[in-house]
């Protein structure tokens, strides 16, 4: 179960499958807000880091083995930039032939001017992008991509893709406080967003530890104006609670590692997601993954949080 992890809660899909078809941090963005850390060094190359089969076949085996677990979502989202992954429509495909429920793909969105990624996504029920910045200079400043990635080529690629897409595109909007928040750049944003035509636009906050330290999510009023000035089709998604899934782990230590190397954990949510294990061994697999330095605990926001050690995070 190597490239699977969850199922985890979401405000938006419910219970949740992630599929991560790749490496950490393959990315070719280093948004300043990512909650994997610093992607270095950038990539824009697209491989098959893994055989579609291999994939297809850890979902068919969950599948099998969990017939009783509610499963609202299956969700490809990478530990870096899905579409780096030269295999992602063949995937969505295979796993439709194997079950019904509805595939996501959170993206950046940056590799959609390219016909073929467009191509490869037409058949996910859901595609998720990002879209954070109004102008050339805040996007890069906020995304900080990879000198191929221009601003032009990630919102012509969201035109392009939004004209012949038939499913659920639902743009993604990362709230910062004194970046993206204010009239000015709302009312930039809100341009380019009309023209884009989401189904919906999704406004989300860095509550995970962010790759840079001074990054702060917006505040109430940010996202009220926000909300105010990207119109009807916005609103705000809170972070959610709920129970992970760790049935699929043989043991508390894979378990904690295929979350928290995907989807960084408060300390006490970690400890409440692993209620049922003993405290003795808790606390053991804990000290044994700190030891072999697996993990990192991180303080962001007068919060613990726990991550991969792998990931990188400016002090």
């Amino acid at each position: 179960m190597a490239q699977l992890f969850g199922p985890i809660p979401s405000r938006r899909l419910g219970q949740s499958l992630g599929i991560d078809p790749v490496p950490s941090k393959t990315c070719n963005w280093n948004c300043i807000y990512c909650q994997l850390g610093r992607s270095t060094p950038m990539t824009n190359q697209r491989q098959l880091f893994y055989p579609v089969a291999d994939l297809t076949r850890e979902v068919q085996q969950w599948l099998l083995s969990h017939p009783q677990t509610p499963l609202d979502w299956i969700t490809l989202v990478g530990s870096g930039e899905t579409t780096l992954y030269a295999g992602v429509g063949s995937l969505i495909t295979a796993l439709q032939s194997i079950t019904e429920i509805p595939i996501a793909v959170i993206t950046n969105g940056s590799l959609l001017y390219l016909p073929e990624v467009r191509q490869e996504l037409l058949v996910a029920d859901t595609v998720m992008p990002s879209f954070d910045a109004g102008n050339p200079a805040l996007y890069r400043k906020i995304n900080r991509p990879h000198p191929d990635i221009t601003f032009d080529r990630l919102k012509q690629g969201l035109l392009s893709f939004r004209q012949s897409y038939r499913g659920k595109l639902w743009v993604e909007v990362m709230m910062i406080k004194g970046m993206n928040d204010t009239e000015e750049a709302l009312r930039e944003l809100a341009l380019h967003l009309n023209e884009i035509d989401p189904d919906e636009i999704h406004l989300l906050q860095p509550t995970r530890p962010p790759a840079e330290p001074w990054v702060q999510p917006s505040d109430e009023e940010g996202l009220l104006r926000a909300s105010a000035i990207l119109g009807e089709k916005a609103r705000v998604i809170h972070p959610a609670f709920g129970s992970f899934d760790l049935t699929a782990y043989t043991t508390p230590a894979e378990a904690i590692l295929a979350i928290i190397t995907r989807h960084p954990m408060k300390e006490t949510e970690l400890l409440d997601t692993l209620r049922d294990i003993s405290p003795e061994t808790l606390q053991a697999t804990l000290d044994k993954l700190k030891e072999n330095r697996q993990v990192q605990v991180i303080d962001r926001f007068g919060t613990r949080f726990w991550t991969a050690s792998s990931a990188r995070y400016l002090d």
